[in-house]
C-alpha cells in the first residue's frame, strides 16, 4: 500500500461522511401557521470532522460546507402564551461512491441538538407523523437531555434521534456499529432521505426575548466534539480495508481553528411583549340611599390592572375628577339631595395594557326612613374558655352600612361593619366559664334607625384537659364575579387535628360540613349569585380528641350587577323589602 491510495481512501471516507452536513443547512423552527410569523435565513458555514476507523483509510479528516438555517417563529407572543416550533429538516444528499472504489453502505445514529429557549418552558415535543421518507431502524423521536445526553426532564437540550442511539454523548452510543435513525444506500449516484419534522410546544416567560439557537453552548462549542449539535455514522465498504466507520462531529465554524460563527448566535429571536388585555368593569354599593346621605360606590375592574383611572358619571355627567384605580379598585363618595332614580357608572379609561370598560348601576334616592331590627344568630354552639367563636348578628333589612357593637355582661368587647347582607360578625373568646349574655347594637346611619338585639345567652364550659386545642383560618378570597365558581380554603393548626369545617356566607351556611385532610385543609367549591361586600368565616367540629373553633372572618368582594331591590309603597316610616336572606345567594352546596 501507498501513502497516495490511503490519502484517497480517507478523502472518499470524508467524503461520505461529510456530505450528510446538509442537514446542518436545513433545519427550519417554524410556528404554527395562524401565528403571526416573521422568516429568518441565516447563512453560515459549518465545520465537521470524520475519524475513519481505519488506519488505512488515514487519520481525521475536516471538511466545511456552506449552511444555512431559515427559522420561521412567531414575532411576538405574550407572557404565558403557548406557541409551537417546528423543527423541518428538508431532504438530504449523500454520495453513494465517495471515491477510491469506495461505496456507502448507510448512515446511522443521525442526531440534532437544539438548546432549550430560556425565557421559556418546554411542554411537549413530537414527531409529525408522515413527514420523513428513506429512513430504517429505530424511529425518530423527541428527547429533552441534559449536558451528558441523559434523558432528564430539566435537561437543556432538546434532541431529535432515534431513541438516543447515537455516536457519542448518550448513554446509547457508539463508533462502530449501527443505530438509531438509518438511511441505507439506495441506487444511483446519491442517497437521499427526509429527516421528520419535530413539533416542540413551548411558553413564553416573562416579558423579554426568546432566542433560537443550535446547541453550542459548553462543550459543544469546541471542535469535533461529542456534545456538537450534529453528529451522526457513516459506514462505508472499502477496497482491501473492509467496513470503515467514520464518526462525525460538526459545529458551525469557518474552519477547524476558527472561533464559532454567526450559526451558534440567535437564528431568531421571539419577543415576549404583553398583550393589550380586555377588561371588565364592576360597580358595587347601595342600590338604595337616604335622600342627602353620603354613600359609596366602588368600581372592581377585572383582570387588575396596573394603574389607570375611572371617571364616575351620573346620568352621564362626570361626577368630580377621574379616580386612579388602586389594586384594581377605585372608590367614590358622594350624595344625592333629591328623590329618584339615578344611573351612575364607572368608566375605566384604560392603561397601556389593559383596553377599557365600564360598568353601571342605578341607585334610588329616598327621603323615606328605613326602620331596622337587629337580631344575634350567633355563635350557633356552646362555647369553650379561652377557644374563639364568632358573635354574628342580622340587621334587617339587609342595609349595607354601619357597625354593630357587642356587649359581653354589659361590657363592650368590640364592633364590626355591617357587610352589604345585613350581617355583622365579631370574633371572640370567652374568658370564664357559666352563661354569659351578649347584646348587639346596630348604630344605624343617616336615615337609617339604629336598633338593639335582645340579650342572647351562650353557655361557656371548660374543654376536656386531655384535648388539643385548635385555631382555624379562612384563606384569602380574589373578588369574584356572581355565579363563577370560587375554591374556598380553610386551615386548621395543628395539621393533624381531625373533623369537620362548615362554611358560613355571613349567617348563612354555604354547602355541608367538609371533613379536614390529611395536611390540615379543608375546601368547598361555590358560587355566590348577588354582589357586594360579604363575610366568609368557618367552624370547626372536632373529632374526639381536639376542641372546636371558628375562624375570624375574611372579606369577600362579589361584582356583577345586581338584583333587584323594590321599595314597597306605603306611608308611616317605610320600609325596604330585601325579601329573604336565603334568596341573595344561589345555589351554595359544596
Amino acid at each position: 500500500m501507498t501513502r497516495t491510495p490511503r490519502r484517497g481512501l480517507g478523502r472518499a471516507v470524508a467524503t461520505a461522511a461529510i456530505g450528510a452536513t446538509l442537514v446542518a443547512g436545513s433545519v427550519t423552527l417554524a410556528a404554527p401557521a395562524a401565528s403571526a410569523m416573521t422568516t429568518t435565513t441565516t447563512a453560515f458555514k459549518n465545520s465537521c470532522q470524520a475519524v475513519p476507523s481505519s488506519s488505512l483509510a488515514g487519520g481525521p479528516q475536516n471538511e466545511v460546507e456552506d449552511a444555512s438555517v431559515t427559522v420561521e417563529a412567531p414575532e411576538t407572543v405574550s407572557p404565558g402564551e403557548e406557541f409551537e416550533v417546528i423543527i423541518s429538516p428538508p431532504p438530504i444528499s449523500v454520495p453513494n461512491s465517495p471515491g477510491s472504489g469506495a461505496s456507502l453502505t448507510n448512515v446511522s445514529r443521525l442526531k440534532i441538538d437544539v438548546e432549550m429557549p430560556q425565557n421559556a418552558t418546554f411542554v411537549s415535543g413530537e414527531i409529525v407523523p408522515g413527514t420523513s421518507s428513506g429512513l430504517s431502524g429505530v424511529a425518530p423521536n423527541v428527547l429533552v437531555v441534559n449536558e451528558s445526553g441523559n434523558p432528564d426532564p430539566n435537561g437543556s437540550i432538546i434532541r431529535l434521534s432515534g431513541d438516543n442511539q447515537t455516536i457519542a454523548n448518550s448513554p446509547s452510543s457508539s463508533t462502530n456499529s449501527e443505530g438509531g435513525i438509518r438511511a441505507n444506500a439506495t441506487g444511483g449516484a446519491n442517497t437521499e432521505f427526509q429527516l421528520p419534522q419535530v413539533k416542540a410546544t413551548l411558553i413564553a416567560g416573562q416579558t423579554g426575548e426568546i432566542h433560537l439557537k443550535l446547541r453550542t453552548a459548553g462543550a459543544a462549542g469546541n471542535y469535533a466534539n461529542n456534545a456538537n449539535f450534529l453528529t451522526f455514522l457513516p459506514r462505508v465498504n472499502a477496497p482491501l480495508v473492509g467496513t470503515v466507520w467514520a464518526p462525525t462531529r460538526c459545529s458551525p465554524r469557518d474552519s477547524a481553528n476558527s472561533p464559532l460563527n454567526n450559526g451558534a448566535g440567535p437564528l431568531a429571536t421571539v419577543t415576549v411583549a404583553r398583550g393589550v388585555a380586555d377588561t371588565v368593569t364592576h360597580l358595587d354599593g347601595p342600590s338604595t340611599v337616604v335622600n342627602g346621605s353620603d354613600f359609596t360606590l366602588t368600581a372592581t375592574v377585572v383582570p387588575t390592572p396596573d394603574d389607570g383611572q375611572v371617571q364616575f358619571t351620573v346620568d352621564g355627567h362626570n361626577v368630580g375628577a377621574p379616580v386612579d384605580v388602586v389594586d384594581g379598585r377605585a372608590r367614590l363618595t358622594t350624595s344625592v339631595d333629591e328623590d329618584g332614580g339615578y344611573a351612575f357608572a364607572a368608566e375605566f379609561l384604560g392603561s397601556e395594557y389593559s383596553r377599557p370598560s365600564t360598568g353601571s348601576r342605578t341607585v334610588t334616592v329616598t327621603s323615606q326612613d328605613i326602620v331596622t331590627t337587629t337580631t344575634l344568630i350567633g355563635p350557633d354552639r356552646d362555647a369553650y374558655r379561652d377557644q374563639p367563636v364568632n358573635l354574628t348578628a342580622q340587621v334587617q333589612p339587609g342595609v349595607s352600612e354601619g357597625e354593630v357593637a357587642f356587649e359581653v355582661n354589659g361590657q363592650p368587647v368590640g364592633s364590626a361593619e355591617v357587610k352589604d347582607d345585613g350581617i355583622a360578625v365579631l370574633p371572640y373568646s370567652f374568658d370564664s366559664t357559666g352563661t354569659h349574655q351578649v347584646v348587639a347594637r346596630f348604630s344605624g346611619s343617616d336615615g337609617i334607625s339604629g336598633s338593639v338585639a335582645p340579650r342572647f345567652p351562650v353557655s361557656v364550659t371548660e374543654a376536656p384537659a386531655a384535648d388539643v386545642a385548635t385555631t382555624l383560618s379562612v384563606d384569602a378570597v380574589e373578588p369574584v364575579e356572581r355565579g363563577t365558581p370560587v375554591v374556598l380554603t380553610a386551615r386548621l393548626d395543628p395539621a393533624h387535628a381531625r373533623g369537620t369545617v362548615q362554611f358560613r356566607l355571613g349567617g348563612t351556611t354555604l354547602g355541608g360540613p367538609v371533613r379536614v385532610g390529611p395536611d390540615g385543609t379543608a375546601t368547598l367549591t361555590t358560587h355566590f349569585q348577588s354582589p357586594g361586600e360579604f363575610a366568609i368565616s368557618a367552624e370547626f367540629a372536632a373529632d374526639p380528641g381536639f376542641i372546636d373553633s371558628d375562624s375570624a372572618p375574611v372579606d369577600v368582594t362579589v361584582t356583577g350587577a345586581p338584583d333587584e331591590v323594590v321599595i314597597p309603597g306605603g306611608g308611616g316610616e317605610g320600609s325596604l323589602d330585601m325579601g329573604s336572606l336565603g334568596t341573595l345567594f344561589g345555589s351554595l352546596g359544596g
